[in-house]
Order: C-alpha cells, then sequence, then structure tokens
C-alpha cells in the first residue's frame, strides 16, 4: 500500500483490511514522506495494537506510485503481491477471492477486483481493464450501474492497480513497475507487459473494494491529466506491435476529435473542464504530456527491446489480444475517468 498525505483515508482502508477474513497476510506500507501523520497514526493504531502486521518503509519525499510500489514488492517474500490503494476498502472476503484466482491455474499471474465508485457503490469503477488504439486505457463497465454484468468469473487484459494481485513469480520475471511512468497507466504497462510475457488475468467478481475516484491528485488536475497524456504515449511506444504504433497518431485523432464531440454535449473527460478556460487548460496539460513523452521516447525504445528477453507472444497475437480487449470509440470519449 503506497500512502502520501491521506491519514484518514489510510484509516479506513487500513480497517478494512484488519476485517479480512479466511486468509494470512501482512501489510507493507511505503510512505511516500507524509507530513500529516500518517505514518503515526498507522504505528499507534494497527500496529502496536497487533491489529495488523504491519511493515512500514518511509520515503523522504514522494517517490511515486511505481517506484514506492517497487520497495514494498522487495519488502516481501511472499508468494503473491496484492495492491491496494489508500483511498479505497475492501470487503473482508476480498484478499481471499483475489488468491483464489491462482488455485491450479499456474498461467495465471494477475487477478483483478470489482472496483464500485465509493460515493456510489452501484456503480462500477472498473471491472478490469480495456484500451484503445492509441494507448489509451479504461476500466472495463466504468460509470455502468453494476446489475450483475460483471459477476462472472473470466478473462481480462490486466488488473486495476487501485486493487489488485500478482504472482510473485510473475513480477520476478518481468520486473516491477516502470519507474519512468512515475504514476497513471503504470498498472496498464505492466499489465500488458505481462502478458506479452504469457501470463494470463482472471477477474474475480467477489473481491470488492469500493474506491474514491480522483482521490490522489483531484479530478480535475492539470497533473493528472498531463500525465494520463505522456504515459499512453509511453506504453504504446513500449509495447505496441508497430502495426498499431505506425497508426498511433491517426487513433490519437480520431479520440481527441471524439472527446471534443462529446464535451460539446457534456460528456466525457474534458467536459471536466468547463468554459473555453478549461479546455484550454485541458490542451495544455495534453501537449505537455506529449512533450515529456518526446524527451522520454529513446529510453522507452531502449525498453521496448528488452522486451524481447521476456516475451511469449508473437506482435500479431499482441494485436489480437489488443483488438480483442479495446474499448470503442463512442464508449472512451464519452467516459469521465
Amino acid at each position: 500500500m503506497v500512502n502520501w498525505n491521506r491519514r484518514d483515508l489510510l484509516r479506513c482502508c487500513l480497517e478494512s483490511l484488519a476485517a479480512q477474513r479466511n486468509v494470512q497476510f501482512e501489510v507493507v506500507l511505503v510512505d511516500n514522506g507524509s507530513t500529516d501523520g500518517s505514518v503515526e497514526m498507522a504505528e499507534e493504531e494497527f500496529r502496536k495494537t497487533g491489529r495488523l502486521q504491519l511493515v512500514i518503509i518511509r520515503n523522504r519525499e514522494n517517490q511515486g506510485f511505481c517506484a514506492a510500489n517497487n520497495q514494498g514488492f522487495a519488502a516481501t517474500d511472499a508468494e503473491f503481491l496484492a495492491l491496494l490503494n489508500n483511498d479505497a476498502e475492501a470487503d473482508p472476503d476480498w484478499l481471499a477471492s483475489l488468491l483464489a484466482a491462482f488455485e491450479e491455474r499456474p498461467d495465471v499471474g494477475m487477478a483483478a477486483s470489482k472496483v464500485l465508485v465509493w460515493e456510489d457503490p452501484r456503480r462500477i469503477d472498473k471491472a478490469g481493464h480495456l484500451i484503445y488504439l492509441d494507448g489509451q486505457n479504461r476500466g472495463r463497465g466504468t460509470g455502468e450501474l453494476d446489475l450483475g454484468q460483471y459477476d462472472r468469473v473470466e478473462d481480462v487484459l490486466w488488473p486495476d492497480g487501485c486493487a489488485a494481485m500478482y504472482r510473485h513469480e510473475m513480477i520476478d520475471f518481468i520486473g516491477g513497475f516502470d519507474e519512468d511512468l512515475f504514476a497513471y497507466a503504470d498498472d496498464a504497462e505492466l499489465g500488458l507487459r505481462a502478458r506479452i510475457a504469457g501470463w494470463k488475468c482472471l477477474y474475480m467478481p467477489n473481491a470488492v473494494v469500493r474506491h474514491r475516484r480522483g482521490a490522489t491528485l483531484g479530478a480535475h488536475s492539470s497533473r493528472r491529466l498531463e500525465l494520463i497524456e505522456r504515459n499512453r504515449v509511453l506504453l504504446a511506444a513500449k509495447l505496441f506491435p508497430w502495426s498499431l504504433l505506425c497508426l498511433n497518431g491517426v487513433y490519437y485523432l480520431a479520440r481527441l476529435t471524439a472527446g471534443l464531440w462529446a464535451a460539446a454535449t457534456r460528456k466525457g473527460e474534458i467536459s471536466r473542464y468547463p468554459g473555453l478556460n478549461g479546455k484550454l487548460q485541458a490542451a495544455m496539460a495534453m501537449l505537455r504530456g506529449d512533450l515529456q513523452a518526446l524527451r522520454l521516447l529513446p529510453r522507452m525504445l531502449r525498453k521496448r527491446r528488452q522486451i524481447e528477453t521476456i516475451r511469449r507472444l508473437s506482435p500479431s497475437q499482441v494485436r489480437k489480444l489488443i483488438l480483442q480487449h479495446r474499448i470503442s470509440l463512442k464508449e472512451l470519449s464519452e467516459q469521465a475517468i
């Protein structure tokens, strides 16, 4: 669990872990330089009282989601590694339900949760992930009413990093999160890299968590939009087959056009930035993200060559996988993440 200045949310999250049943586990809390007493609260209320077997790693400054999780991975030799955002709360059977995904399935390296919206738990936040052909990813079922349409165990592309479980053997084989991403799309990059390496992901509908959306940087944060845009470019450059990557600009322009049309009808991500000034703010954030991605492209292309050392799926198989789990342009443009 990664934390940065969210003491009250962290307390609720840890309370939900203290209520887990039918599974033995420890919690590795990686704090990214909090100044609000988060660590002291966790120490006093959960570790010293014995309510949780809690290991605390203190960073002096914010290392980002990726580096902090990699620290957590390195701090334990557990066979399975679960992630839970500090702005999420897990049902009592969450861990046990995720763990069941790996029983007699050595090819399964990842397990996905049913993530509900904390403010309105009738609605789906994410039930696994989908991806668009320019590298932008979205939660499967985001915004839908939970009517049981995602209540079966099934293969999905990858889990949302808000609430997921990974096989440690898989992490050892493919490596942890790509720390160049810092935050956002990190779970997508790790998940697609794992799929390229031949690992599968099962969605477990009984592994339920409730997630406060946008609590890290805020739903209207320009920095958040900047990172999302930058990292979708980096993900595609690193992992997409050339047959899709060569058309990235075309798919990107199609998404922008559809997004602007959706915003005109008060739908989609850009609609969160009201008025002309808001739209300009969003456009500048995306432009900054693209420029940052250009500076990092040489490094990503070097990493692309390294993928060959873990590859089990051919480029054509990766293309087929992406097309199988793609999100439609209409759905993508009308969603607000």
